[in-house]
C-alpha cells in the first residue's frame, strides 16, 4: 500500500480554505526534479516552492504533509481538444482523414443541452483522470450556448481555454462577409468579455478552418484576440485536401495565406500544422504563432506528423494536443516522441529526438505557453503547467513505489517512456483536490459515465453519421480477418461506399 493510501485524501481535501504545506519526495521544478523540496498552497496558487527546511521553517504555523514515495509534478495542458465530441470518439477507429465532415459536425449538431454537457462533462473528467489540469477546447459546433461546455468543464473542476466558433462561411462559398460577420464580430466580442475573472473558464476564438470564414473575419479575429491578450485557435495545414482547397481558390497553401491576410501572430494557435514547407516553418518563427501538435491524431487519421523537433529547434511555440483522442498525458508525451523518432529520428540516427525533458516542457510550461496562459498576457492573469511561486496551484501527486520508476536513474525520461495514469494518486486544479485516484471527491463520477452511456446511444442513433469502415467485429466477420476489409455500412454508418465510390457528403466545415 502506498503511505497516501493509509491516510486518504483528507489531509490534502481542504475543506476550509487552510493552506496547506506539502513535502513530497521528489518536486518537479521547471530546471528538473528536486528532492527534499515543498510547496506551499494557498488559495488558488503556489505561495512558496523551495527547500523543505527552509519552508518549514518559514511557515511554523502550517503542519507539514509529508509525502513519501511520490512526486509532486504540474498538471499537463492538453493543447488542442473537442470537448463536446466524446460521445463518438470510438468511431473514429480505422476511419481515413477529414472525417469531421462525416462524424465529428453530424454528431455535434445532434446534442441538445443535456448531451452537450454530459458529453464535455466526460472528457473534463477523462482529460483529469489522465492527468490534463487544463485543456484548450477549439469549439463546439452543437446548437447550445458555449456556457454550457464552460459549465460542463468548471463542474469537473478542469481549466479550460474555452473556443467560440467565429465561422461565416462554409469551405468554398465566395462571401463579402457584410452580413454574418458583423454577428460573428459582436458574438466574439461578447465571449471575450463573459468570462472575463472566471476562475477556471479562459475565454478564447476559434475559426474552424480558414475556408469557414471570410477573409474580412479571419484579419478581424486576429485583431480582437490580439487586443484581447487571448488566442484564437484554427484548424491549419492538417489535411492534403484542405491544402490543395486552398491552393485552388487562392494560389496560396492555408498558413500562407493566413500570413498574407495578417492573421499570423503571438495570438493564433494553430492547430496540427502537420504538413508545413520550408517557408511556412519560417512564417512561424518569425511571426511567434504557437502550434498544437497532435501526434496521436496524426496515427489515427491524418495525413503527416508535423515536425516538431525541427519546431523546437527553430524555438517555435508549440504545445501538445490530444485532439480529443484519449485523455491521456503519459500515453500523449510517448506518442508525440514516438511519432517524431519513426518519422525522423531513425531516417537521420537521431538517438534522442528530444530527450525526455522536450516533450515534458511542451506538454507542460511550455504547453500553457502555447494556449496563452503563461504569463499574464491572457489568461487573467493565470500562469499554470510550472510548480512556482505565484503559479496556478495545478498539480499531479505521483505514485512513485511502483515497479514502473524503480529503479529510476533519469525522471524525465521515465515519465515519457513509463509513466501511466494508473500511477496518479490525486489531481489538484485552483488549489483544490479534484481527484483521488482517478474520481471526483465532491460529485458522482460514476453517475457521469453511466448517464453519457444512454444518451451516447441516442445521439449516434439520431445522427447522420458516415463510417467508411465497419466496426472491428464485423469487419473481420466478413473477412474471416485476413486481408483488408471492403469499406462498407457498419453499425453506425449512414451512407458508405465501396473503393472509388463516393459518399455523397455536403462540403460542411469542421
Amino acid at each position: 500500500m502506498h503511505p497516501l493510501d493509509s491516510s486518504g485524501p483528507g489531509a490534502l481535501a481542504r475543506g476550509d480554505d487552510a493552506p496547506l504545506l506539502l513535502v513530497p519526495e521528489t518536486v518537479l521544478l521547471p530546471d528538473g526534479p528536486a528532492d527534499d523540496h515543498a510547496v506551499v498552497v494557498d488559495g488558488a496558487e503556489f505561495t512558496a516552492v523551495g527547500p523543505a527546511a527552509r519552508l518549514t521553517r518559514d511557515f511554523p504555523q502550517l503542519t507539514a504533509v509529508r509525502l513519501p514515495g511520490t512526486a509532486l509534478l504540474p498538471g499537463f495542458i492538453d493543447a488542442h481538444h473537442h470537448l463536446t465530441q466524446s460521445f463518438g470518439a470510438a468511431l473514429a477507429f480505422g476511419e481515413p482523414s477529414e472525417i469531421f465532415r462525416r462524424v465529428w459536425v453530424p454528431l455535434e449538431n445532434a446534442l441538445d443541452e443535456e448531451s452537450a454537457y454530459v458529453a464535455a462533462k466526460l472528457a473534463s473528467l477523462e482529460a483529469l483522470r489522465g492527468g490534463f489540469t487544463t485543456v484548450a477546447d477549439a469549439g463546439t459546433r452543437a446548437p447550445v450556448d458555449v456556457e454550457v461546455v464552460a459549465s460542463a468543464a468548471r463542474d469537473a473542476g478542469l481549466r479550460c481555454v474555452l473556443g467560440q466558433i467565429c465561422n461565416d462561411a462554409e469551405p468554398g462559398a465566395e462571401s463579402d462577409g457584410s452580413g454574418a460577420a458583423e454577428d460573428v464580430r459582436a458574438r466574439a466580442a461578447k465571449h471575450l468579455a463573459r468570462y472575463a475573472g472566471d476562475p477556471l473558464i479562459h475565454p478564447s476564438l476559434a475559426v474552424s478552418i480558414p475556408e469557414a470564414a471570410t477573409e474580412q473575419t479571419l484579419a478581424a479575429m486576429a485583431r480582437l484576440a490580439s487586443e484581447a491578450g487571448a488566442v484564437l485557435q484554427i484548424h491549419v495545414n492538417e489535411h492534403l485536401a484542405a491544402v490543395e482547397r486552398s491552393l485552388v481558390r487562392h494560389g496560396l497553401r492555408p498558413l500562407e495565406q493566413l500570413h498574407r491576410l495578417g492573421v499570423l501572430g503571438p495570438h493564433l494557435l494553430a492547430a496540427h500544422a502537420t504538413l508545413l514547407t520550408p517557408r511556412e516553418l519560417t512564417l512561424l518563427q518569425d511571426s511567434g504563432t504557437a502550434v498544437s501538435y497532435n501526434p496521436v491524431a496524426s496515427a489515427w487519421k491524418g495525413n503527416a506528423v508535423a515536425p516538431a523537433l525541427s519546431m523546437a529547434e527553430r524555438g517555435i511555440r508549440f504545445g501538445l494536443g490530444s485532439d480529443g483522442t484519449r485523455g491521456d498525458a503519459f500515453r500523449l508525451l510517448d506518442a508525440a516522441e514516438t511519432a517524431q523518432r519513426l518519422v525522423h529520428g531513425l531516417a537521420g540516427g537521431d538517438s534522442s529526438c528530444g530527450g525526455g525533458w522536450t516533450w515534458l516542457d511542451h506538454g507542460t510550461r511550455l504547453g500553457a505557453e502555447a494556449v496563452g496562459l503563461d504569463d499574464g498576457a491572457a489568461g487573467n492573469g493565470v500562469r499554470t503547467g510550472v510548480v512556482a511561486a505565484g503559479a496556478a496551484a495545478d498539480f499531479l501527486l505521483l505514485d512513485l513505489t511502483g515497479p514502473e520508476m524503480c529503479p529510476s536513474h533519469d525522471l524525465p525520461w521515465e515519465l515519457v517512456r513509463r509513466g501511466n495514469r494508473d500511477q496518479i494518486s490525486a489531481v489538484f486544479t485552483a488549489g483544490r483536490l479534484r481527484l483521488w485516484h482517478g474520481w471526483p471527491l465532491t460529485w458522482d463520477g460514476r453517475e457521469l459515465v453511466r448517464r453519457a452511456a444512454e444518451l451516447a446511444r441516442e445521439v449516434v442513433a439520431r445522427a447522420p453519421v458516415v463510417r467508411v469502415h465497419p466496426p472491428s467485429t464485423e469487419a473481420a466477420q466478413h473477412t474471416g480477418r485476413a486481408g483488408q476489409p471492403a469499406a462498407r455500412t457498419g453499425r453506425h454508418s449512414r451512407t458508405a461506399a465501396g473503393p472509388g465510390g463516393s459518399h455523397g457528403v455536403p462540403g460542411i466545415s469542421r
